[in-house]
């Protein structure tokens, strides 16, 4: 196993193709290693290149450091593999989500304004927006705000595109958004957990009473999705012992009010101190005290070889992406820790994105397709009612029995339809077929659908 000292770490490598040819460096993604390439870098040795590739560290075979992984560091180690290497000149690659690297949070509103529309006006310029190309949505950093100046930049680069408010999602209502989607990540977090504890059969393996009530959680991350997972789960009875930022956390035995939390939050630009809680420094502590149920709804690679043998939860609930290494997830099923994987359990934000582009598509709310309709139908089961029985409603019980669904209600009931059937098709997988966790389960399955959808359609050419 061939290894470099870079910096304050061992760095795992290998080479692959002739020693003379121009160096290719490649760098995996976190939560994956050095094999994830295995299937490119016969094509990069058809172009005629050296290929040098390694495990970042904290993963596959390289050192694991305390703390979390920053680009100054990628870089840092990038350059330090090649100098330890001798190597003087190289091309370097990677994979990564698109995005913009910018602190929000001090830059001012009009840099980031002309940051994010020259970022459409690139993204169109080589054909990678658009409804039937690729539809954007909020992640870390960024809401309404921003959604609405990409519509707004794309509209006017495409004024003959027919659907141009489907070209991203999470946009204001008046801009075309749909209700629920703020919260919809969050909710669906709330729902999924909801679905897992209800196994009566699974949470006597852990050791926990079914359903929700009387949980201790702790979340990481008072963002949008943690928020709303932290508020939801607290409303089916859950009791919220920690939340923990970048900057720190708070906890309490006794419970913490969320809303309140966050008043605090925006009061003073901090949770810590937050009234009637006690201030913890370090974030990563937080993760580590008792609990039943852990999220972390913040950055990747939060949960590692590192600190996963002190995670004292009993599940894990992944409401961030890729919040677990691979190592750490190994070790969470080492020890029996059920892990709720991000693939399926932070599905409700892109769920209700899908809801915002049907809208868009369809040029119209769905309610007002049904909305009525339902309210006339009912109306008359209410009155047959009333007429067979001799009872009669008060005016007000009345208007709220016949009422027809609003555009929230048609959302959130939709949503809780999907998540509860993904889950209860992830974990049909599960047990039927004997896998390892939730996470081989629900790889298996969406595996198993592409090939099926392939094996009934063929492949042409």
């Amino acid at each position: 196993m061939p290894t470099a000292n870079v910096n304050d770490t061992t760095l795992h490598y290998r080479f692959d193709g002739p020693e003379d040819a121009p160096v290719m460096l490649i760098s995996n993604s976190l939560a994956s290693n050095l094999t994830m390439w295995d299937h490119q870098v016969d094509a990069l040795l058809g172009l005629g290149f050296r290929v040098l590739r390694y495990d970042s560290r904290g993963h596959g075979q390289s050192g694991v450091t305390p703390g979390p992984y920053s680009i100054e560091m990628l870089t840092g180690d990038a350059f330090g593999l090649l100098d330890a290497l001798g190597i003087e000149r190289a091309s370097f690659m990677g994979c990564s989500k698109g995005g913009i690297r910018i602190d929000a949070r001090k830059e001012s509103e009009g840099f980031l304004e002309r940051a994010t529309r020259r970022y459409v006006a690139e993204l169109n310029r080589k054909n990678m927006i658009g409804p039937a190309v690729d539809v954007p949505a909020p992640d870390y950093g960024t809401g309404e705000r921003e959604m609405a100046w990409i519509v707004d930049t794309y509209t006017a680069l495409n004024p003959d595109q027919l659907n141009p408010f489907a070209c991203v999602t999470g946009k204001p209502i008046s801009l075309h958004g749909i209700s629920g989607r703020t919260e919809a990540t969050g909710r669906g977090v709330a729902i999924g957990v909801a679905e897992a504890t209800a196994s009566a059969e699974d949470m006597e393996a852990l050791g926990l009473t079914p359903g929700i009530d009387g949980k201790r959680v702790i979340v990481q991350g008072l963002g949008k999705v943690g928020f709303h997972a932290a508020r939801l789960l607290r409303e089916h009875g859950a009791r919220v012992v920690a939340i923990a930022e970048y900057d720190g956390g708070v906890a309490s035995d006794a419970g913490i009010d969320v809303e309140a939390v966050q008043q605090h939050r925006v009061e003073t630009g901090s949770i810590r101190g937050a009234p009637g809680t006690r201030t913890i420094d370090s974030t990563r502590d937080v993760l580590e005290l008792d609990c039943d149920i852990l999220v972390p709804a913040a950055l990747e690679n939060q949960i590692t070889a590192f600190n996963a043998p002190r995670i004292q939860a009993r599940i894990v609930a992944e409401a961030a992406n890729g919040p677990t290494d691979s190592e750490g997830d190994a070790i969470l099923r080492e020890r029996g820790i059920l892990v709720i994987p991000d693939l399926f359990l932070n599905a409700g934000g892109v769920t209700v994105s899908y809801f915002e582009w049907l809208k868009n598509i369809q040029h119209v709310s769905p309610e007002r397709l049904t909305s009525r309709y339902q309210e006339v139908a009912t109306t008359r089961v209410v009155k047959a009612l009333e007429g067979a029985t001799g009872a009669h409603l008060s005016d007000q019980d009345f208007m709220r029995a016949v009422k027809g669904p609003d555009e929230i209600d048609l959302v959130e009931a939709a949503l809780a339809d999907t998540i509860s059937h993904a889950y209860r098709s992830v974990h049909e997988t599960w047990k039927s077929r004997a896998m390892p966790d939730l996470r081989v389960a629900a790889y298996t399955l969406a595996i198993d659908r592409v090939a099926q959808s392939y094996a009934v359609q063929g492949i042409f050419p």
